[in-house]
């Protein structure tokens, strides 16, 4: 069997920026087997496999793949897909182009608005699905902090503190008080099960208001070992959960707020996720998630 595939950067307008992620096209003749396996040969934070869609309406059914797990919804893998399904499908005219990718997911029906253009990366943007666990306070802030290589006192800034919230897949937010914390955060094994794992916590994401670019918000991190993700560059499904930190801890006003997220600086791949949150009536009621992508290899997989 011969499968052909594409690599894209996610989250970034140049080639080696960003989060990786291949995109499988003509995948409906693999088992989840077969996916996992590939996924573990690409070794990419994560993998995604094309299917046809079961349903009217969409563009095509997308599985994605960690190295070792399926995931039932991913940021950066949705932006890449979408992005690739519509420079394959959508033919540019004057140099330019929208088109909308509705991807079947595990989670549901997820659709993407496209940006192309010639000579340059292109822009997905998708309306993520709505949190509808609480927000649930983080205790034993020394165990949390020891767990990423901190002392208490480098976690929480202003009135944030460290949270979780339970989903697809749960997330720890841990404030961190600057930049220099962040750069020497890391993943203590020693630590992490008793802080994360038992509690059901797939990643932890760092963020502090301390930020590299002067256009950002927040600059952050994001640890998934458990997952097979020592670090992840970018991680568009965390910040569309953070959106929700973001509201309970600085109540923004009723309207539509904007914020960049960098990321993935500490690992040699910037990247920059575009965050849109509506707020009707003090309650968070939307959140859209952005990003550029660009192609950077493609090549048949012979499986």
């Amino acid at each position: 069997m011969a499968l052909t595939y594409h690599v894209l950067d996610v989250f970034t307008e140049r080639a080696f920026g960003g989060n990786p992620v291949a995109v499988v096209l003509g995948a409906d003749r693999l088992s989840a087997s077969d996916m996992q396996t590939i996924a573990r040969e690409f070794n990419l934070s994560e993998t995604v496999f094309v299917l046809p869609s079961t349903s009217p309406g969409h563009t095509a059914r997308i599985r994605i793949f960690t190295p070792s797990r399926e995931l039932p919804f991913a940021g950066h893998p949705t932006v890449g897909a979408a992005v690739l399904l519509a420079e394959l499908r959508a033919p540019l005219g004057n140099g330019h182009g929208d088109a909308i990718i509705a991807l079947e997911e595990e989670v549901g029906s997820i659709r993407v608005g496209v940006r192309t253009r010639s000579g340059g990366a292109s822009f997905g943007e998708f309306d993520a699905p709505k949190v509808t666990n609480p927000i649930e306070s983080l205790p034993e802030p020394e165990q949390i902090a020891a767990s990423v290589g901190l002392i208490p006192a480098e976690l929480g800034f202003e009135n944030h503190r460290a949270t979780m919230i339970r989903g697809v897949p749960s997330f720890a937010f841990l404030p961190v008080s600057n930049l220099e914390a962040m750069a020497k955060a890391r993943v203590a094994p020693q630590h992490w099960a008793r802080a994360f794992a038992d509690r059901g916590i797939m990643g932890a994401y760092l963020y502090t208001r301390q930020c590299v670019r002067g256009q950002s918000a927040f600059h952050a991190r994001m640890f998934a070992p458990d997952l097979g993700v020592p670090e992840d560059p970018a991680t568009g499904s965390a910040a569309a959960s953070f959106a929700y930190v973001v509201q309970e801890f600085d109540a923004l006003p009723d309207g539509v707020h904007k914020r960049a997220i960098e990321q993935g600086y500490e690992m040699g791949r910037p990247s920059a996720i575009a965050l849109t949150m509506s707020v009707t009536r003090g309650k968070l009621d939307g959140v859209r998630i952005g990003g550029y992508a660009v192609r950077v290899a493609e090549g048949v997989l012979k499986f």
